[in-house]
């Protein structure tokens, strides 16, 4: 166990994981394989030792390029895949979809493999019959979900519980202007000693400061990423966390992930980029120690989620 009572994961040598998880989903994409195979020796060098990748990303190129790396120090290292994004959680498919892993991977095996979001028309039992059995055979070491409520952890976990084996991992969307974790899932994983892998702690760019810069960037680009964060008051944070970086000598970006990983729940944010340039700040976090002065002026750019019963006056 961990000081804060939560299960350690560790890589196969048995080393603990690293404070944040590098995440590969622009290999093979905006990064070509020059650029990935530099990222992925900048966060070595950092101290990464945990690696996120998913069966669809960059039309499977991302695992293609994890793989080669992965494997020249496999034991020592740590890496999570995701399948059932598409297609559903029944036992075929992410038999199906695993086999495309591990061969676009050129492994055998995974030390996580994550569920990539809730199937509402499969039966729990059989997506977790599935995963148990590919744990049982060793195919994985871990059972992760991402993208799932809380409520549909529970239920996954107990019947998690009666085949032996649990979810170890959840991974959910976190961030300054993205807080709803907060409410339930951060406070469920803790409870449930589930690690929280976060992706997006940067805001899809935007607290960065980029766009207040009069770049461009996936909020500009993508319909998605321009839907969940275009609120002004998203930006307005975006524009006083560059305030606040400028004011104590360090990248916003760095202070963007160091805030998430200094959450009371200690989740491990995702950093990601395109290039070893736009990655480093991200990457210093791995480092960066975050005074609870300088917490508590982060956190109030934000309004802080209401507890999950509303009742406002509990919440102090």
């Amino acid at each position: 166990m961990t000081q804060s009572g939560m299960t350690q994961l560790l890589t196969r040598d048995g080393t603990a994981l690293s404070p944040l998880t590098f995440g590969t989903m622009q290999f093979g994409g905006d990064a070509d394989a020059t650029a990935s195979r530099a990222m992925f020796d900048a966060a070595r060098a950092a101290g990464i030792n945990h690696f996120d990748t998913a069966v669809g990303y960059t039309g499977g190129a991302s695992e293609r390029l994890i793989g080669p790396m992965i494997a020249a120090d496999r034991d020592a290292l740590y890496l999570a895949t995701k399948v059932a994004y598409a297609g559903g959680a029944g036992r075929a498919n992410i038999l199906s979809m695993f086999d495309t892993c591990r061969s676009q991977l050129g492994l055998d095996s995974v030390d996580l493999l994550y569920l990539h979001r809730f199937d509402p028309d499969t039966p729990l039992s059989e997506t977790f019959e599935t995963m148990a059995r590919l744990q049982s055979d060793g195919a994985i070491r871990h059972i992760g979900v991402s993208n799932y409520a809380a409520w549909q952890v529970m239920k996954a976990q107990a019947i998690c519980a009666t085949l032996g084996t649990r979810i170890d991992v959840i991974q959910p969307m976190y961030n300054l202007v993205k807080r709803q974790a907060e409410v339930e899932i951060l406070p469920m994983a803790a409870d449930q000693d589930i690690l929280a892998c976060t992706y997006s702690p940067l805001g899809g760019g935007l607290l960065t400061g980029k766009y207040a810069r009069g770049e461009n960037g996936r909020l500009r680009t993508n319909d998605m990423y321009a839907a969940r964060y275009g609120r002004d008051w998203m930006h307005s944070a975006a524009t006083a966390m560059t305030d606040i970086a400028r004011d104590v000598g360090t990248h916003p970006a760095t202070l963007a992930v160091a805030w998430v990983a200094r959450h009371a729940t200690r989740p491990s944010p995702i950093v990601s980029g395109k290039s070893v340039g736009q990655l480093a700040p991200s990457l210093d976090a791995n480092t960066y120690t975050m005074s609870d002065a300088l917490y508590d002026r982060i956190t109030a750019l934000s309004p802080t989620p209401p507890p999950a019963t509303d009742r406002l006056e509990e919440a102090t």
